[in-house]
């Protein structure tokens, strides 16, 4: 289904059989539009005219791999935007004295201030050049940019406002991510799961993504998080909104390159963030936008279960002070 999806939106590539497999699977098991409304928000691009497609790459560090990222961007793509995050290896600069080619666009940060503030960067200067879908990869290569059509494609059918990658919808997908990490981003992906209520959404954290530029727009782009937490922060935003969210099955690609997020670190500062975004969900959705009878239930709900457990707790106490066994009923 993928396929035929970018092959209407201008692209050409090849699945190979796992990809397609998983794809196929996906599909059947409902892996794809999971949100809190069925419909996207963004219209279907027309299918006799190509999406300009705009690619966002924070760069941090990545001065030797970056250059091969960007050959590797199909010529689909329109834009490309590297937003150079105060990199100490003048990423940016490298770019510039050696990228020939002219849908660059190099974008500075006078110091690092965390790849969501660099990603808000990008997104203005795409949104302000009239992209119509804006892709995130990284610049360290782990993701593969010949797969930017599978990730525009529910998009531009319509099917979706935003999509981005699964890397544990497959076993054999996680065989080269460290135990660590697999373990760090099954406890950060369940986290997630309450603070955005996109419940068949995994694995959070993957920066693969792309987003309609009319969803884009509607999200407080100035609000949210400037460093590791900005993709899981996304997925709150855009459940405010109630935007479409589609997983998109992919490999883990690891070589020598090094992260600087560490999981096992940032599960604590993650889980408190979540658990803020949690709260802010319900207010927004069951007291802002809407009122009823799930509303009553979280109102009513909190107070009994406190009550309960208080007049428990009171006559548990007054049963070992007194000596009488409480009866169970």
């Amino acid at each position: 289904m993928l396929a035929r999806l970018a092959k209407a939106a201008g692209f050409a590539y090849r699945l190979s059989e796992d990809e397609r497999a998983m794809n196929d699977q996906a599909t059947a098991q409902g892996a794809g539009t999971t949100a809190p409304v069925a419909q996207p928000l963004a219209p279907a691009t027309a299918a006799n005219r190509q999406p300009t497609i705009g690619v966002v790459i924070p760069c941090f560090r990545v001065a030797d791999r970056v250059l091969d990222v960007i050959a590797a961007i199909p010529a689909d793509v329109a834009r490309i935007y590297c937003v150079d995050d105060g990199c100490p290896d003048g990423s940016g600069q490298r770019i510039a004295d050696n990228c020939r080619d002219a849908r660059v666009s190099v974008l500075h940060h006078a110091r690092n201030r965390g790849v969501g503030a660099a990603m808000v960067t990008g997104y203005r200067q795409a949104l302000a050049d009239n992209m119509e879908v804006v892709v995130k990869i990284d610049g360290d290569g782990q993701m593969d940019p010949a797969l930017i059509a599978r990730f525009v494609g529910p998009i531009v059918a319509g099917e979706a406002d935003y999509t981005k990658g699964n890397r544990f919808f497959s076993p054999a997908s996680l065989a080269g991510m460290p135990p660590v990490r697999v373990i760090g981003n099954a406890a950060l992906s369940f986290f997630s799961k309450f603070s955005t209520g996109y419940w068949n959404v995994f694995d959070p954290n993957n920066g693969y993504t792309a987003v309609h530029a009319g969803v884009l727009k509607a999200l407080p782009l100035e609000r949210i998080a400037d460093g590791y937490f900005f993709e899981a922060d996304m997925l709150f935003r855009l459940s405010t909104v109630r935007a479409v969210v589609q997983d998109i099955p992919m490999r883990a690609v690891y070589r020598d390159e090094r992260s600087d997020l560490r999981v096992l670190r940032e599960i604590l500062p993650f889980t408190w963030r979540h658990t803020v975004n949690f709260f802010k969900r319900i207010v927004y959705s069951y007291f802002l936008r809407d009122f009823h009878l799930a509303s009553i239930e979280w109102l009513l709900g909190p107070a009994l279960l406190l009550f309960g457990v208080l007049y428990g707790a009171t006559e548990w106490a007054e049963s070992v002070r007194s000596g009488v066994v409480a009866t169970a009923g």
